[in-house]
């Protein structure tokens, strides 16, 4: 309900004249929290906001496709839909997961709705879907892949945005290659940011090591 002020006053004719205004707007409360957009369930422990110098404790492996996936309860995913894993930390560790996890998904069958549920949308992931239209979907099942993730690195961090690097094992032992992925805070969860002509990875390179990065295992 809007209270409405009513004022009188005389004009210079003698009528009495009756206005009505309404009372002055309540300024919004400056540096208020923006609500939590994430659904029931997916609640997490998000005080840590430090960049990990560990794995989290409860780690595991998850099997996707015909490669494994580095996932944790703590830090996401923490639902599972089809190809579509959500849930993450908001957090350093959330990122990293959802970095790995995300972007593993683009490669098999169901990676249509992963974009359009896990790829901040735009002009991006216009041309991330149109380029991966041209592609066959990789087999979900047969030969175990030679590589996988080996280590991280976080490039950048704050709330609403993070560049992990991260380290994958090459087909030949002491082989490592590096790629960056950038990650955003969108509607309650952290989401694929891809580059302007569809691009997800950035920093390709090849290493000799580990140096630098969180490992996976010792």
């Amino acid at each position: 309900m809007v209270l409405i002020r009513h004022t009188t006053w005389r004009d210079a004719t003698g009528i009495t004249r009756l206005t009505s205004t309404p009372p002055p707007a309540t300024p919004t409360p400056s540096g208020s929290a923006k609500p939590d957009a994430r659904p029931a369930g997916c609640r997490t422990d998000d005080s840590d906001q430090t960049k990990p110098t560990a794995v989290p404790e409860d780690f595991e492996w998850k099997a996707n496709g015909t490669g494994l996936v580095p996932v944790s309860k703590s830090a996401g995913p923490r639902t599972y839909d089809g190809p579509v894993w959500s849930c993450y930390a908001h957090t350093p560790m959330g990122a990293v997961l959802a970095a790995q996890a995300i972007t593993d998904h683009f490669s098999y069958p169901g990676w249509r709705d992963v974009m359009k549920r896990q790829v901040v949308p735009g002009p991006g992931r216009d041309a991330l879907v149109s380029s991966r239209s041209q592609e066959e979907d990789k087999p979900t099942s047969g030969k175990a892949d030679v590589g996988g993730y080996a280590g991280f690195s976080i490039l950048a961090y704050d709330k609403e945005e993070a560049t992990v690097m991260l380290l994958l094992r090459g087909p030949n032992a002491g082989v490592y290659g590096t790629a960056s992925v950038t990650v955003r805070w969108h509607e309650g969860d952290w989401k694929i940011v891809p580059g302007a002509d569809g691009s997800v990875y950035s920093g390709m390179a090849q290493v000799s090591g580990t140096q630098g990065f969180v490992t996976w295992e010792a």
